[in-house]
């Protein structure tokens, strides 16, 4: 996927995101997201957050939370929560088709789509299928990179195999499961763990409680 392709799978993924969450209860933008210790909205704020920021600006930011990645999040998703859930989402639409983001690749900012979508469906109970071809773009992504997400080191002598399309990587014990959990317990989340089977889902499972 060219890059242009890759922010275009973006955009959609920004679209149907907004469209599932347009009919929330007060209650369910209280919901505690898979990306603790965030709820719903929160999550949406941080990526309105990430949508918004530029190279330029992550730094500056950066710098007035000293040099804290966490601090600076927690600032931004305060800042975007605080006219309620109603406009959280108007400003997550508001930047659905923007195409700044901080330092790195647009992998990284494709797996954020699709990772945070999830820590917001998947609490709720709304399913959604992603694009095979994005989803083995990210694996590919998180399975070499331990920036923030650590998800070589979280697969490191396992071999994982996809069951709904052809993909796989590694060696060692056997974790298999759809594409989609695969990469959600790659990322950390122990959501994913239930659809894995294998003698390595373990060994996984044990790398997500550090």
């Amino acid at each position: 996927m060219a890059a242009d392709d890759l922010w275009r799978t973006i955009h959609a993924e920004r679209a149907a995101l907004a469209t599932d969450l347009e009919s929330l209860t007060e209650d369910q933008w209280r919901t505690p997201s898979l990306c603790a210790p965030w709820t719903v909205q929160q999550v949406l704020a941080h990526m309105t957050a990430t949508a918004t920021m530029t190279p330029p600006k992550f730094l500056l930011k950066m710098a007035a939370a000293g040099f804290r990645f966490n601090a600076m999040s927690e600032r931004e998703v305060a800042t975007g929560t605080t006219g309620g859930p109603a406009q959280t989402l108007a400003d997550f639409r508001a930047h659905r088709d923007d195409t700044t983001a901080p330092p790195g690749p647009v992998d990284t900012w494709l797996g954020e789509t699709i990772v945070h979508a999830e820590d917001i469906r998947r609490p709720l109970g709304i399913r959604h299928d992603y694009p095979v071809e994005a989803l083995a773009r990210i694996a590919n992504f998180y399975k070499g990179s331990n920036l923030l997400i650590g998800g070589k080191r979280r697969i490191d002598g396992l071999h994982l195999t996809a069951t709904d399309t052809a993909w796989s990587t590694g060696a060692g014990p056997d974790v298999r499961g759809p594409l989609l959990a695969l990469v959600l317990a790659m990322t950390g989340r122990k959501a994913g763990l239930a659809e894995l089977s294998g003698e390595g889902v373990a060994t996984l499972a044990a790398r997500m409680k550090s």
